[in-house]
């Protein structure tokens, strides 16, 4: 009578075990809803527009200045580093562990001034993780700015500068993005009405 118990213990446990291992194989390869956005155009009829050119290094005090001060307030670690493509760096929270992260995106200047970045490459610790996956963890994970829209299942994050709030309601819009010349332009559109 003892062994049976034992052993309906150990079946039940092993039931157990395989339900949640199914139920995060499942979780993993059901693709997550996509935030779709469409980029909008500024009435530039109410902006004074000043050209700025800058370069990769500038760009990248810039970036990750604004990414301390105004978004993660020292919470979060991440940085985001330019170099022939945009890097995010950071820790990603998985089962209690910190896995090291590292994604790469291909920047794309849009018609209306916001940016697009395809993704290119990804490297989290040592898993193979689908980038979907992967893309939605960090949503769910990072403080995100509204004006940034993480979309897993394309892979790629449209960052609507024209959106992104600044003081004095400056605007920013991307005239130029080609980092492997190192040839950045931006529009500052600053309110006149």
């Amino acid at each position: 009578m003892k062994g049976n118990k034992w052993k309906t213990l150990f079946f039940v446990l092993l039931g157990a075990i395989v339900v949640v291992l199914v139920s995060l194989l499942v979780m993993m390869s059901i693709p997550p809803k996509d935030d779709q956005y469409n980029g909008a155009n500024l009435n530039e009829a109410d902006y004074a527009p000043f050209k700025v050119s800058t370069n990769k290094n500038d760009l990248n005090l810039l970036i990750n200045h604004y990414l301390e001060e105004e978004i993660l307030d020292g919470a979060i670690d991440y940085q985001v580093i330019l170099d022939d493509e945009v890097n995010l760096y950071g820790t990603l929270p998985v089962f209690s562990q910190n896995l090291q992260l590292k994604l790469s995106f291909e920047p794309a200047a849009m018609e209306n001034g916001d940016i697009m970045l395809q993704q290119k490459g990804i490297s989290v610790g040592q898993m193979n993780l689908p980038i979907s996956f992967v893309m939605k963890l960090i949503s769910d994970n990072y403080h995100i700015p509204d004006w940034v829209v993480i979309q897993p299942n394309e892979e790629r994050i449209y960052v609507a500068l024209t959106e992104m709030k600044l003081k004095s309601d400056v605007k920013v819009k991307v005239d130029q993005f080609d980092l492997e010349n190192d040839d950045i332009d931006f529009t500052l559109m600053v309110p006149v009405k």
